[in-house]
């Protein structure tokens, strides 16, 4: 794998399906599955095996229609979720098992009523184990992000000797600040005997509204994975918003970090993904929001008539949205009444279009947006609409 190659691992079917009310069904599962092998993600975590005879058979039927992406399962350190896991696992082209334990000293104390050398013997047998079901084997170190340092490298190292390939460090609770999560990684790239053998990978959860941030800082500082879902749905506050992650790497060349992923369908699969799982998506969202690429403010408005990049960093066709939307409200100013009069078949002089601005305002003080229908009106109840329709 090339060094700047960031690995995207979609869990939407299974972190994202934890939100209260979103079950998917097999076939649902199977459309996404497809959809985001079509996308170019690297992992799909296509389920929890053994949490329920739907899941398993999920998980099942994935395998048999995914043809380029690694289908995972996730686990507990537990050896029958394992093994149901590899049962699941059998048919996947390529295969992996995703299994852990928590790590913090909450967790340590109060979850497991354990002690730090249990928990990692119980984390290199659930490693061992699953290395008898397939080569790919992923340890994830649940609430990595509130874990000493120097425990998380010990119990990292110890997954890397038992045959894990990929290290993941998840701020599971999405209490870290990014520079605290960012220098996480680098001391377990510079800490960790044979971390040259394993992928680190980011799971960052949004309780504080720094999923995205942590993850980037994360790649920054050596990680090569991100784990993340669509449109960041998933538990509580929600997941990295994978959308997200892939425009930052892509509009900012500088990092020199690559995911390969066809960016033009994000737009489309986010839509498929919030009508499947019944999940309204905020219009602000970023990138696949309503309004990501819409602009009501005269001022915005103008500039983007002029030239698109003095209010927009990305190209909305680069994420599958067909242009960028002027949308009149009474916010708006002239040249965007001027360009949307336009493009429904007037062409307004000056002085026209001074008469008409009045009665705009007049109407856009009423309504909250005015659309296509509304233009015609305003314009067919002017003084000058005569002249205007035999220009």
């Amino acid at each position: 794998m090339s060094d700047n190659k960031v690995q995207i691992f979609d869990t939407t079917l299974r972190d994202g399906e934890q939100v209260p009310g979103c079950k998917l069904n097999t076939e649902q599962k199977i459309i996404i599955a497809e959809q985001l092998d079509f996308l170019g993600v690297d992992i799909i975590e296509a389920g929890f095996p053994v949490s329920s005879p739907g899941d398993f058979k999920s998980v099942v039927e994935i395998t048999k229609i995914v043809k380029n992406a690694t289908v995972c399962g996730l686990t507990r350190a537990v050896e029958n979720d394992i093994k149901v896991a590899g049962e699941a696992l059998k048919l996947a082209k390529t295969g992996r098992i995703h299994t852990g334990i928590g790590t913090s000293e909450s967790h340590i104390k109060y979850k497991f009523n354990s002690t730090q050398d249990a928990i990692i013997e119980r984390a290199v047998k659930a490693v061992s184990y699953a290395k008898t079901f397939v080569e790919d084997v992923e340890f994830y170190a649940e609430d990595a992000g509130r874990t000493d340092n120097e425990y998380l490298a010990r119990i990292c190292e110890a997954a890397i000797k038992a045959g894990a390939t990929v290290l993941n460090i998840p701020d599971t609770t999405g209490y870290c600040l990014p520079s605290e999560y960012g220098a996480k990684i680098k001391y377990l790239k510079e800490n960790v005997k044979g971390i040259e053998k394993a992928i680190i990978s980011c799971h960052c959860h949004n309780d504080l509204g720094l999923a995205t941030a942590n993850s980037i800082e994360g790649v920054i500082n050596g990680a090569r994975q991100i784990e993340c879902t669509i449109n960041g749905i998933g538990e509580r506050a929600g997941n990295t918003a994978l959308e997200e992650v892939v425009m930052i790497m892509k509009q900012h060349p500088y990092l020199n970090l690559d995911t390969g992923i066809k960016t033009e369908m994000l737009y489309g699969l986010s839509q498929l993904v919030s009508d499947s799982m019944g999940i309204y998506t905020q219009p602000n969202k970023a990138i696949v929001g309503a309004n990501a690429f819409a602009h009501s403010s005269g001022i915005h408005q103008d500039g983007m008539i002029k030239n698109r990049e003095t209010y927009e960093i990305m190209d909305p066709k680069d994420v599958g949205v067909t242009e960028s939307a002027i949308v009149l409200t009474a916010r708006s100013g002239r040249a965007a009444l001027a360009y949307r009069a336009k493009k429904v078949g007037y062409e307004l002089t000056k002085i026209q279009l001074d008469e008409i601005y009045n009665l705009f305002l007049d109407y856009a003080d009423k309504k909250k947006e005015v659309d296509d229908d509304d233009i015609h009106k305003i314009i067919e109840s002017s003084k000058a609409y005569k002249e205007i329709i035999s220009a």
